[in-house]
């Protein structure tokens, strides 16, 4: 925790100077007043930088360091039960600061306690931080802000992000049972180019017998894995590294976010994951009292694909140009004909944001449907692979053994 230097005056009007130990100058004020002490000036000790830059995570260091979901959850909900209990909103900041085990939000909250001392909104104090707090999540403590619902702006963001959350756990756990079948499939290759095939190879040219196709299929595979594996690794991770610098690119961005959709199997589940962000997102936003049309742009950036997100633009921009809303949703192609027409029930009716919910609602049972049989849909391909690989190293292995077997039985 930083170090402050302090100055002041105690009760009796005497200067007082010392040091002490808190999140912010906010917190070191605070707490010299609790004591009858009025602070003059309070100044970071070099010491109190120095501990900040040393424990500094190696992630931040790197730039791989992140906020979890599982973090945004937990500070949106205790944020809201601070704001119904009627705490302070800068109190609750600097308590959230000084309760959090990430570095990261911690340094966040520490510097939107410090705007919000400046005289700044919550939510322009937030936006300062687009990596923490999306779009999104700014827009709707914005609209909280203005109607004198903060509390239940973060009680909406807890239950998105909660919602979100369980997608992605679900996503997760039906692709770990055909990630681990991959794993071994690889790693059973390896072993057997490294270690089995030549063994084998060695024992065939010992004998001088004719090889079939197969066998020497298998030798010249491991011959080359052996040879060549250092230039394979290296290849391996200059692909890598390109194709993270694509995916940074909009280009190489969009390319592979419209790619995903459509994957065999998994796309359908990605899109329709999509889609229920998009409605439960949007329904939010619109209950909130955000016009229509900046509320299709902040969804867009919500949805994290920029394939799904140049449809959404292309919404917005129809509805800006006169067409309705279920105009705009039938010319985007994105949604089916049962959602279309709960959209235009909703229209009609002025209860978008609830035919919007249902929507969401829809789309995630779909989701649910799709990941519950998503192992049982794969499994047969994994069947497929892992027999033709055994099948592979059968024909290629015990063949030319049973033809030298075979001949010396003849002889």
């Amino acid at each position: 925790m930083p170090t402050f230097n302090y100055t002041g005056r105690n009760g009796s009007g005497a200067q007082v100077k010392g040091t002490m130990e808190a999140a912010n100058t906010s917190s070191v004020a605070e707490q010299l007043l609790r004591k009858n002490i009025t602070p003059i000036s309070i100044t970071a000790t070099d010491k109190g930088k120095g501990e900040n830059l040393a424990s500094k995570d190696i992630k931040e260091l790197l730039g791989l360091a992140h906020v979890s979901i599982d973090e945004l959850i937990i500070f949106s909900r205790q944020m809201y039960a601070l704001m119904r209990s009627g705490v302070p909103i800068l109190r609750a900041i600097n308590g959230m600061a000084e309760s959090s085990t990430s570095l990261t939000l911690r340094k966040a909250l520490i510097d939107i306690g410090s705007q919000l001392e400046g005289g700044y909104t919550l939510s322009s104090a937030l936006n300062q931080h687009p990596k923490i707090f999306s779009s999104l999540f700014v827009s709707l403590i914005h609209v909280g802000e203005n109607t004198g619902q903060l509390e239940e702006s973060f009680l909406k963001l807890t239950n998105y992000l909660e919602r979100e959350q369980a997608t992605r756990k679900r996503i997760k756990t039906a692709l770990r049972y055909p990630t681990m079948v991959l794993v071994a499939v690889f790693s059973a290759l390896v072993i057997l180019n490294i270690f089995v095939i030549p063994t084998f190879a060695n024992m065939f040219a010992k004998l001088g017998a004719d090889l079939p196709i197969m066998t020497k299929f298998l030798i010249a595979s491991s011959n080359f894995f052996l040879h060549y594996w250092p230039y394979m690794l290296i290849g391996g991770v200059l692909a890598y590294f390109a194709i993270r610098h694509s995916l940074k690119t909009e280009k190489g961005r969009f390319q592979w976010d419209k790619r995903k959709v459509k994957l065999p199997i998994i796309g359908s589940i990605i899109e329709r994951s999509i889609l229920a962000r998009f409605s439960h997102s949007f329904g939010i936003i619109l209950k909130a009292g955000i016009p229509m049309t900046t509320g299709l742009t902040l969804v867009a950036d919500a949805v994290d694909n920029s394939y799904m997100k140049e449809k959404i633009i292309a919404m917005r921009q129809a509805i800006e140009g006169g067409e309705s809303l279920l105009r705009s949703a039938i010319a985007s192609t994105l949604f089916t004909p049962l959602v279309v027409q709960m959209v235009a029930v909703g229209e009609e009716t002025g209860r978008v944001d609830e035919l919007l919910k249902e929507v969401g609602d829809y789309y995630e049972r779909e989701v649910d449907y799709d990941l519950s049989t998503l192992t049982a849909r794969i499994e047969p391909l994994l069947l497929v692979v892992v027999a033709i690989m055994v099948l592979v190293l059968a024909l290629g292995i015990f063949t030319p053994m049973w033809d030298m077997a075979s001949a010396m039985q003849g002889k």
